[in-house]
Parts: structure tokens; sequence; C-alpha cells
């Protein structure tokens, strides 16, 4: 099946001239976040000169005093590159709003950011809220998205900010947007390559030609610029190329592709790190699409070369995966060699276990010790829709969706699939 808060704060004024270097903060998972989990640091910093710059990094809460220093490191970055740290700090004892400060110093360059973070008492990791969840800029499947594609399409550069603000207004601050391009297809179903590619672009890609007719010709540029603003955060989808296709192919065409999006948007400080649409069932293989151990090994190999690959351009921006936790078992080895590749897992369905698998409950606790293992973040994507009418999606009734909040509390930060159409304001 396919289908598919927060940091406040920027980028503040730098002692030197911003051409000269970048400085970047990302908080895993973002505010608000409760006292059971420890917050995942990173920063990075950008060398832009000709010549190789070492920096003094540091991390403060609060304020820039050496009591209050979390981390420190020196950073030698190479000209024209960026270099990042990583700090795992225990959020337990420390609830209330605080801020992490993070500054750069290398001679007479001074560069100073800061992060936002509300810290919540509480008895699990979870936060039991909705902190944010997928938008699709047009849903890539016509009879799921019958409800709503029609009013999707239709949406202008002041609708999709109406959209933001509603999303907000619900402190729903992380905005993953579903995908880029749009081209409904399967891994084994095509024979296109990265140069013959047929999918549709929601924005104006260079790489192709072929747009989605949908209102807004730029909706990323608008929803970021918005999201700026408000001290969102957003997540571009780097697809679709085919869903469950890790390919060589595959990754060629989603490293041009997230090149191509870090060049048009990666200023902007809401920009959180990369989402990658294509999914994959839970056992990390799709039945009927090929050898299983070999679409296991590609996405091992596909996560290796692309989350090196967009970290060279933003070391501390985060890769989020979307799975379902559909038949884990015989796949732990797996996991253990992909987790290490990922930062965030965000698996999808616990409500609808199939019969003879584990409960949800118990794929769950798997996949948090797999990813507690690797170091990687595990979050809960709720499914707030329900088919009828065939497989049109519906919201799902509010009752089941408060069940799972409260089911599932070791997740630390809970998005949902989706905001558009399924939980829009009233007023849009």
């Amino acid at each position: 099946m396919h289908r598919r808060s927060i940091l406040f704060g920027a980028m503040m004024s730098f002692a030197a001239v911003q051409s000269f270097a970048g400085i970047s903060l990302t908080l895993i998972p973002p505010s608000p976040v409760t006292d059971r989990i420890e917050l995942d640091i990173r920063g990075s910093v950008r060398n832009d000169v000709d010549g190789a710059r070492t920096f003094e990094v540091a991390l403060y809460l609060d304020e820039e005093k050496p009591q209050q220093r979390l981390h420190q490191a020196a950073l030698t970055i190479d000209p024209q590159s960026a270099e990042g740290l990583a700090f795992r700090w225990p959020a337990q004892g420390h609830a209330g709003r605080h801020r992490v400060i993070m500054t750069a110093r290398s001679g007479d360059v001074t560069l100073r950011t800061e992060r936002r973070i509300e810290i919540i008492p509480s008895d699990v990791r979870s936060t039991r809220r909705l902190g944010g969840a997928w938008v699709d800029l047009y849903h890539h499947d016509e009879q799921e998205g019958r409800p709503f594609n029609a009013e999707l399409a239709k949406m202008t550069d002041g609708n999709w900010r109406e959209l933001v603000l509603a999303m907000h207004a619900t402190e729903q601050n992380l905005l993953v947007i579903t995908m880029m391009f749009q081209n409904f297809t399967h891994r084994s179903k095509h024979d296109f390559t990265p140069e013959t590619y047929p999918g549709r672009a929601y924005y104006p890609s260079e790489l192709y030609s072929a747009r989605m007719p949908i209102a807004s010709s730029d909706p990323l540029e608008t929803i970021l610029d918005e999201a700026d603003k408000l001290g969102m955060h957003v997540m571009p989808g780097v697809g679709n190329y085919a869903f469950f296709d890790y390919t060589p192919d595959s990754l060629r065409w989603c490293t041009n592709v997230a090149d191509e999006l870090w060049r048009r948007y990666g200023r902007h400080p809401s920009f959180y790190g990369w989402y990658l649409s294509h999914e994959q069932g839970g056992g990390l293989y799709m039945p009927g699409l090929g050898d299983p151990a070999l679409q296991r090994r590609e996405m091992v190999d596909f996560f290796r070369a692309f989350t090196a690959h967009v970290k060279r351009r933003a070391p501390d921006k985060p890769v989020l995966l979307a799975t379902n936790p559909y038949g884990l078992r015989g796949a732990e080895e797996t996991y253990r060699q992909l987790l290490a590749h990922v930062d965030i897992l965000g698996p999808f369905g616990f409500h609808r276990m199939p019969e003879e698998d584990l409960t949800g409950g118990e794929a769950a606790a798997l996949l948090q010790s797999l990813c507690d293992e690797a170091g990687c973040h595990l979050w809960l994507d709720v499914e707030t829709f329900v088919f009828r009418n065939g497989v049109e999606l519906h919201p799902r009734p509010i009752g089941e969706l408060i069940g799972d909040l409260r089911r599932f509390p070791n997740f630390e930060k809970t998005l949902h699939y989706q905001f558009p159409g399924l939980m829009s304001a009233p007023a849009m």
C-alpha cells in the first residue's frame, strides 16, 4: 500500500562576513521533547574561503558560560567544505524551556546560532501529541486521493501559507513534503533510467522539464518561506523515482535531485533534513518485486552512499526513512547494517499488523532496540486516514488516533500522514 514542536530561532548575526563561513544547528528530535530522551545535538560549520581553517566549536545550555558548556570540539575544515559535530545530551533533570547555543571561533571570526527547546516532564519517552505531518503537494495515487486531489491542485501560494499557519496553530511544526516529483510506479515495473525519467516536478527543476499541473509553480519555496517566519521545520521528499526502488539508478537520480534541492532551498533556516519518498516493507523488501536478498543489499548500499553524499553539504541535516513494521523477523541483521546510515526511522501501520506477525507493541519494541543499537532515532508515523469507497483516503476516527498516541509511548516524536485533506483547518 502506498500513501503516502518545534525549534524557534534562526541564525544570529555573525561577527564576520557571512560569505566567509556558515553555521547550522539541528536538534533531533525538535521541540517539544520529554525528559526521558537523549537530545541529539548536531552542528555544522562551512568554510567558504580558499584555505583550510580550524574552528573551535562549543555548545552551551542557555548561556555562554564555562559552567554551561555541554560540549566542545575543534573542526579543521578544508576550503569550500563543511564539517559537523554531534553530541547526545540526556534531557532528564532539565524540564523547562531552554536555549541550545552553538559558537564557532577561528581567529577574528566568530559565528553563533541557537535553537530553543522545551523539555516536558514525563514518565514515558513520547510527548503523546502530534508534532508534525506529511504534506502531499498532490497525492500520487488518483484513486486514494480522490477526496482531496482536485482541491490540492488549486492551492495557490496564499493557500499554502494558510496551510503552514494552520499546522503551526496546532503545534504541528514539522512538515515532511511527501515527494517533489510525481511518478507512480515501482521497482522492477519500469524500464527508464535517470536520463529518461518520465516524472513531473512540483518545482522549477532544471534537471527535468515536465511539471505537475498545479496552481503554484514553486510550493516548496512558499512553504519554506512561511516556515522560516514561524520557526518551523521542513523536510523535502527526495522522490519519487519509483516506490521501493533503491537500485543504483535510483541512487543516481536521488543524489542529483538532492543536490538541486539543496542549491535551490538549502539557504532556508527551516530546511531540517531529507525524506526518502520510496518507502519500504518491514522486511526490507517487497514481495513480487525481485529477489529479497538483492533488495536488502540495494537498500543498505543506497543509504550508505546517499547519506554520505548529502552530509558532505549539510553534515547536521538528518535523513528520514518510512517503512511499515510487518515481517521484521529475519531482517534484523539487515536493519543493523541499514540503520547505521539512517538518522530517523519512521514506521507506520502498527494498528493493522497482519495475523501471525508480531503485535504492534512487539514490533515497536524490536525496532526501538535495533535503533538504539545503531544510534538511529525512532519516530512514529501515525496514519490519520481510513480507506472508504474502495481505496479512497478519508479522515480516521479521532478515538482511534488518540488510542495510538496512548498505545505507543516509546516513540520520541510522533508525526502523521497526512495534514492536507485529512486534518485541514475549517477556515481554509
